[in-house]
């Protein structure tokens, strides 16, 4: 039950626990602040005009290339030959 509570999704992205933890609050808090700025942008559109939406698409980036990296570090273990 542990286990599949705490640490079969971080496993399955590749990250410890404590390693999920740090990206998954720093992602969090991010999009807290590029929430904060939007919402001052809609009381004074002068602030903060690209602030959201660039937030959005650091973090896109920085998932997708994640996602990429493990999916090829698995398709290179797939294709690995062991010789004994």
């Amino acid at each position: 039950m542990f286990r599949r509570l705490f640490l079969d999704h971080p496993a399955s992205v590749g990250e410890s626990y404590g390693e999920h933890f740090g990206v998954a609050t720093r992602t969090g808090m991010t999009m807290i602040g590029a929430g904060l700025a939007a919402l001052v942008h809609g009381l004074l559109p002068f602030a903060f005009k690209t602030t959201g939406s660039r937030t959005i698409i650091r973090l896109h980036t920085e998932i997708a290339q994640k996602r990429a990296a493990q999916a090829a570090a698995e398709d290179q273990k797939k294709t690995v030959e062991f010789v004994i």
